[in-house]
């Protein structure tokens, strides 16, 4: 069935087990497909007052939910796999009509979703079971925070908020989730695929709205226990500002901005070209550590760029449900007026277009834009280090050394991910990974490539610190050290000077040596 054009039933929210319509409505989003703008998905209604409606439900369902066994907690979140998994291509084709990338490249989102569930269902659940120290009579446990609010982008619209409530529900809290503004009906997609797993009223929650508006008031409520944030550093910032009262709210900001490759002398010329291109274009640029930079030095360089313009130039731009396609439009108009306002920027000062910033043809009526690729002169005073490359922007910096190269790495804003191209057995690799100061390290591999086994903390301002991934599960508990006296008190040391024992008894108590006191560990009395 062709289900490209289909208006979506507006649910409303998703407050404590049921869609409701809000009867006090804020504002509306209208859903557009930005491929096709004649494509209208339809006019989600938001209101303010659902946000409190769900935070204040969470805090009525956090309490039964946080008494569930591991057990049944897991297996609700494997039914919520096993539904995603189910209706893969109906979500695909969602997903491409809301964000406009290929439909080849939602399906892959779909299956990376699931995989990332099978991951919290398999080693998530690892990290929550106790740890017991019987010598010493000591457990510690992972315990829910309560209730966990997370702000999700559009790039990623099943990807992160899927794995993101899994891992919040895992781990035995209630979650309330606000969607992009731009891809509404994914989100109440989502919220479907939660109903059906028939959890107790007041686990799961959606709002919808802009986060602005919505997303702000989630940020600030003091009924949210722990915060997820993915989106852009000023956005960050705010949330950081606004909550400058609440320091012991755990906040995970995810805030991306890009990641920066390097191309050395001895790099395999067409991996590192193959690598930083698909890097840079994929997802239209718009992914949180698309490579926004490339830095290449001198021995290499004009044979890069040369490969590098010629294969970007064959990159086919267009509609996501066309065949053939390696990317689709960008996200709005105002993302696209900002990428061509940044080439013109780039250069009125003074650096060269290679494939300049414009407008993509395409028999749609979206928001197409054309790979663009520019040469940086970063030494005449106008490095643009700050700020990540707005679309499918790719900028590109030549260098004399490995070292000069590092230096100018360290010197950008946001260091999520890094690419370096070179030999594997590289003499100098060792000491180029140790100078880079960079989040995480991809050796032969793009910036795109990760892996949510491992830490995502990007530097600069590409988080706070806190780690995503399967780090979610301690960002969503907290850790509580037990220790258990079993032994009776009768006979037990006790402490010089406390006088504890009657001086009259038959038989005194024996002080205590040093050694006894110390126990099998040192504590405080």
């Amino acid at each position: 069935m062709d289900d490209t054009r289909d208006r979506i039933v507006r649910k409303g929210d998703y407050v404590y087990g049921s869609f409701l319509k809000p009867e006090r409505v804020t504002g509306y989003i209208n859903g557009v497909n930005p491929g096709d703008r004649t494509d209208v998905l339809g006019r989600f209604p938001f209101s303010e007052s659902s946000v409190d409606d769900a935070i204040d439900y969470a805090r009525v369902g956090a309490p039964i939910w946080r008494r569930t066994s591991l057990a049944d907690r897991h297996a609700a979140v494997t039914r919520f796999r096993e539904n995603l998994n189910r209706h893969q291509e109906r979500l695909s084709r969602l997903v491409t009509r809301e964000t406009g990338k290929p439909i080849w490249e939602a399906r892959q989102e779909l299956r990376a979703a699931v995989r990332a569930i099978d991951l919290f269902l398999d080693e998530g659940v690892q990290l929550l079971r106790p740890r017991v120290i019987e010598e010493i009579g000591a457990r510690s446990d992972r315990l829910p925070r309560g209730v966990v609010a997370t702000l999700t982008p559009y790039n990623f619209p099943i990807l992160l908020p899927a794995p993101q409530t899994a891992a919040a529900i895992l781990t035995g809290n209630a979650v309330v989730t606000k969607p992009s503004k731009f891809t509404p009906g994914v989100g109440q997609a989502i919220a479907e695929m939660w109903d059906r797993c028939k959890l107790p009223r007041g686990v799961f929650h959606l709002v919808q709205g802009p986060g602005a508006v919505v997303g702000q008031r989630m940020a600030l409520h003091p009924g949210i226990d722990a915060l997820v944030f993915t989106g852009s550093y000023s956005t960050g910032a705010t949330i950081r500002t606004l909550l400058k009262d609440r320091p012991n709210l755990p906040v995970v900001l995810q805030t991306g901005g890009k990641g920066t490759a390097l191309v050395l002398d001895d790099a395999e010329l067409d991996r590192a070209v193959y690598e930083v291109m698909v890097g840079a274009f994929l997802t239209s640029g718009q992914r949180h550590n698309s490579t926004g930079r490339v830095i290449v030095t001198e021995g290499v360089f004009d044979q890069f760029v040369d490969l590098l313009v010629r294969r970007t130039n064959r990159l086919r731009v267009g509609y996501g449900f066309d065949e053939d396609i390696f990317l689709g439009p960008v996200i709005s108009e105002n993302l696209r007026a900002r990428y061509r306002r940044y080439g013109r920027v780039l250069a009125s000062r003074g650096h060269t277009p290679l494939i300049p910033a414009t407008a993509a043809p395409c028999e749609k009526r979206g928001y197409y834009a054309r790979p663009a690729v520019t040469q940086v002169n970063w030494d005449n005073g106008h490095p643009f280090l700050n700020e990540p490359p707005p679309g499918p922007q790719l900028l590109v910096y030549k260098v004399s050394s490995w070292r000069e190269a590092a230096a100018l790495h360290n010197q950008t804003a946001y260091r999520l991910a890094t690419s370096v191209f070179t030999r594997f057995d590289s003499p100098i690799l060792s000491e180029l990974a140790d100078r880079l100061r960079t989040g995480a390290l991809n050796i032969n591999r793009g910036t795109i490539g990760a892996s949510l086994r491992l830490p995502t903390v990007g530097l600069g301002r590409s988080s706070n610190g806190m780690s995503g991934g399967l780090d979610l599960i301690n960002a969503m508990t907290a850790p509580r050290a037990m220790l258990v006296e079993s032994r009776p008190f009768e006979g037990m040391p006790v402490l010089p000077g406390t006088h504890w024992h009657d001086p009259d008894l038959e038989e005194p108590h024996i002080p205590a040596d040093d050694d006894d006191l110390l126990l099998e560990e040192p504590t405080i009395a």
